[in-house]
């Protein structure tokens, strides 16, 4: 009777699980969502329709490639573990508008496999995908520094790094990491997940993060995006430092170094004992600018 039931139903879970000797790889960071609800708000979010093609992100046994499947053009699912590539065939062998492809992500041609895998590959591409908390970071720069225009990103992380993600400035969680996502992207969560939900439950609750490509131009552009990260990164190397001694760092503590420093800062109206995180993206790109102007970048 479980084999009639969708692949998120706990009871066709842990059928599939049984039926192929499967069992959840900590390396690889494997949790099956067991919640159909959660499923659907997932695809909700992504506002999935029969005019997108969907790139998912390490599949699993299929609980979220079946419910895209049922609402998108086609799904394309990229799934590392060799051991799941014959379950997710079988299982979804309903679906003849899901293509999974045994590959880790972070090695993958995206825009070779946009221009091949998809019948049609002028619609929308959107990403919807259940990262392994270990390398989320890694697969979101990956997934940003690529040339395909995605219509938008929509995943599941440890709720700590969405919230990361899209924090504003002055609070704890903003960051390198907010400021290098928001570079290019609007972001917001758009809801928690339970820990309890998933098979193994991890350790950590999780949230869905919706990307979407910025709507409003920055006011201001950098002259070189290398040198914004590396200045922002560097400058969020010592939280609790002011931003002239995070300066310093990056620059060095020559007398004639540290005049520019304060040159620049009282130029752009800049506080020289804030906190970094207080900066807006903005603000780090005129100091990026202000720096190159000045031949320290």
């Amino acid at each position: 009777m479980s084999e009639h039931l969708e692949v998120a139903n706990p009871l066709r879970t842990k059928a599939i699980m049984e039926r192929y000797g499967l069992h959840a790889k900590k390396s690889l960071g494997q949790n099956f969502l067991t919640d159909l609800n959660v499923l659907k708000n997932i695809v909700s979010a992504a506002k999935i329709t029969k005019q997108d093609n969907v790139i998912e992100i390490g599949p699993g046994i299929g609980a979220l490639t079946e419910q895209l499947a049922l609402a998108a053009n086609q799904v394309v699912a990229l799934e590392l573990d060799d051991n799941l590539i014959r379950v997710l065939d079988e299982v979804l062998i309903g679906y003849s508008n899901v293509k999974i492809i045994n590959q880790d992500v972070l090695k993958a041609n995206l825009p070779q496999i946009v221009a091949e895998k998809f019948d049609d590959n002028s619609r929308p591409v959107k990403v919807v995908a259940n990262l392994p908390y270990y390398i989320t970071t890694p697969i979101l720069m990956q997934l940003l520094s690529s040339t395909v225009k995605w219509d938008s990103i929509v995943v599941m992380m440890q709720k700590e790094v969405a919230q990361r993600l899209a924090a504003v400035p002055g609070t704890k969680a903003y960051g390198s990491l907010s400021l290098a996502v928001q570079y290019q992207m609007d972001t917001h969560v758009a809801f928690d997940v339970s820990r309890k939900v998933f098979i193994p439950s991890p350790n950590v609750d999780s949230a869905i993060v919706v990307l979407e490509p910025r709507q409003q131009e920055l006011v201001v552009k950098p002259f070189d995006e290398r040198s914004l990260f590396r200045l922002i990164k560097g400058c969020f190397s010592h939280r609790r430092k002011s931003l002239y001694n995070n300066l310093q760092a990056v620059f060095g503590k020559a007398p004639e170094i540290r005049a520019q420093i304060n040159s620049v800062l009282t130029k752009i109206n800049i506080d020289a004992q804030i906190r970094p995180e207080q900066l807006s993206l903005e603000q780090f790109i005129q100091l990026t600018n202000a720096f190159h102007t000045q031949k320290l970048i």
